[in-house]
């Protein structure tokens, strides 16, 4: 019986090649991941906020509480594009801002303290996380925050032509 080792002493041997994904396809495929993350946190709390639109018509002052809620629906919907379709710092700062809107509605104002009517303001004052829907929409919309606010520092750290070079001056 032949030895293993000796046979394959002589044979040629081929180096196996991987596929050429390099270190961009990985950092676009990442880019991708957060801009349609970032849109579906937006649409999760677009969404929420249009399905909830009718049953807080009734609570007005010049505004309906349910306008607010349809105004706070188009604006998820044009950042959710804006990031989508056009991935700029002013895009990830509108679904920032979006988001960050909201979730301080929700968290801080009308959910703890109640504020009452203000200006055109209803009195949005809801004590409970019963409602439905509206835990879920304070988890996207924290959500958003997070992604948009990485969105914004990964794209002027992808921009900025400085931040590749490497100083070896002392």
């Amino acid at each position: 019986m032949p030895d293993p080792d000796r046979a394959s002493r002589g044979a040629a041997t081929l180096p196996v090649r991987r596929p050429a994904v390099g270190r961009w396809a990985w950092a676009a495929l990442g880019w991708w991941l957060l801009r349609v993350a970032t849109a579906a946190a937006l649409g999760i709390d677009a969404a929420v906020h249009w399905q909830n639109a009718p049953a807080y018509d009734s609570v007005t002052a010049t505004l309906s509480q349910g306008d607010l809620f349809r105004v706070e629906t188009a604006a998820a919907v044009a950042a959710g594009l804006l990031v989508l379709l056009r991935p700029r710092p002013s895009s990830w700062l509108a679904a920032l801002l979006v988001g960050a809107s909201a979730l301080a509605a929700v968290l801080l104002l009308y959910r703890y303290v109640h504020v009452g009517a203000v200006g055109p303001l209803p009195d949005m004052y809801e004590n409970t996380w019963q409602v439905p829907g509206k835990l879920l929409s304070a988890s996207a919309e924290a959500a958003t925050v997070l992604l948009a606010g990485l969105g914004l520092h990964t794209y002027r750290k992808r921009r900025d032509p400085t931040a590749s070079r490497v100083s070896y001056e002392d």
